[in-house]
């Protein structure tokens, strides 16, 4: 087609400059996603993996399948990650049958972890009713339906409970709103992670929390891809 046009053009006396063509091959993006993805090890208690990556498990591990998708958590943002680290470390603190409020649960990852870690009973809540199908599907695939309630909605739509530990993984923005009501539904001496704070946040946080009752007792950082330092604060009420 292309040598047609060129010898079209050539008689009425214009000269065409064509390179020709580049054939691209076939690629599969379905699979081409995929590239990259990897388990990650959260301890030597706990692997986060996608269902498409094999990972043998060290003795004593647990791994949570959790495929990347329209909602938010997989373990692979320093937020996240940091998030499931606070929850491995408290497991063994935590009473039998601890109560756990996961706010905006995005996949559900943290409170899935807190069951299978801690024995918990969570409640995970999301605004996004895309993160209700996709919980209830993690829930499934990996068999902790048990232990865990769901709904979509605000978090005024949860009557106070005095919940043990209170899992929050949003957006500065996102997240100062709701202290107050999270400060609720916090047991007195209960504990709350805060994550998805950059470190240059941390400060104003902290002084949001403080108003709230809470005081801070440790905190964990770490860098993602881009630099940028990812802090998530344990907080006391």
């Amino acid at each position: 087609m292309i040598a047609a046009v060129c010898d079209a053009v050539s008689r009425i006396g214009v000269a065409l400059d064509v390179e020709p063509p580049e054939f691209v091959l076939e690629t599969d993006w379905a699979e081409r996603w995929k590239q990259g993805l990897e388990a990650i090890v959260v301890s030597s208690r706990l692997v986060v993996r996608p269902s498409f990556v094999a990972h043998s498990l060290e003795p004593g591990q647990v791994e949570l399948v959790v495929d990347p998708g329209q909602a938010f958590g997989t373990g692979g943002h320093a937020s996240t990650r940091l998030s499931l680290e606070w929850i491995d470390a408290l497991a063994d603190d935590l009473p039998t049958g601890a109560r756990v409020l996961d706010v905006g649960t995005g996949t559900g990852v943290l409170a899935l972890a807190a069951i299978r870690l801690a024995g918990a009973r969570a409640v995970a809540f999301d605004l996004d009713p895309l993160a209700a199908d996709a919980v209830r599907e993690n829930a499934e695939t990996n068999s902790v339906r048990d232990g865990l309630h769901l709904f979509i909605g605000p978090l005024a739509a949860l009557a106070p409970v005095d919940f043990d530990l209170v899992l929050v993984n949003l957006l500065k923005s996102e997240m100062l709103p709701l202290l107050g009501g999270i400060a609720e539904r916090v047991r007195p001496g209960g504990l709350a992670v805060f994550a998805g704070l950059l470190a240059s946040e941390t400060d104003e946080v902290l002084a949001a929390l403080a108003a709230m009752a809470f005081s801070p007792v440790a905190a964990r950082e770490a860098d993602d891809a881009n630099g940028d330092r990812w802090v998530a604060l344990l907080m006391r009420r």
